[in-house]
């Protein structure tokens, strides 16, 4: 099952260490307190991406509700608060900065006994192939 495989690698990025740096990972990007995992991808054959989105959105939903019984239900989280803050020249630090360039909105949870912040959302912006359902694993509290 793809979501069983999506909450391992969640669970894995809650516990391994930060890299030092910015740049790539095995998951995608990452840096100094945060990963960017990209779970999934949409695959472009379908017109506009429809069926992709479709299916990307509904791993989505199945994450957030295994992590909402494991951490407690969540309100969704939007980006639009970020947006409207870094128009105005205020800066966002990472990974916020860059999940605002990609996620309207997110579910949003602190693990457990952790000082990680976990999120999920479905990055659909810009072209129909670049969707992609991300996972954000930090320890910088959301602004």
């Amino acid at each position: 099952m793809d979501i069983a495989r999506y909450l391992d690698t969640i669970d894995r990025l809650c516990s391994r260490p930060f890299p030092a740096q910015h740049g790539w990972s095995d998951v995608g990007r990452a840096g100094p307190g945060y990963w960017i995992a990209e779970l999934a991808g949409g695959d472009g054959d379908e017109p506009c991406g429809t069926r992709a989105a479709e299916q990307l959105e509904a791993y989505r939903e199945g994450i957030a509700q295994r992590l909402d019984e494991r951490w407690g239900a969540q309100p969704g989280w939007s980006t639009l608060t970020l947006q409207v803050r870094m128009g105005r020249g205020e800066e966002i630090p990472e990974p916020w900065g860059s999940v605002e360039e990609l996620l309207d909105e997110m579910s949003l949870w602190q693990a457990s006994g952790s000082d990680r912040w976990v999120a999920v959302g479905v990055a659909a912006r810009g072209e129909p192939d670049e969707i992609r359902l991300l996972a954000v694993v930090t320890e910088v509290d959301p602004p």
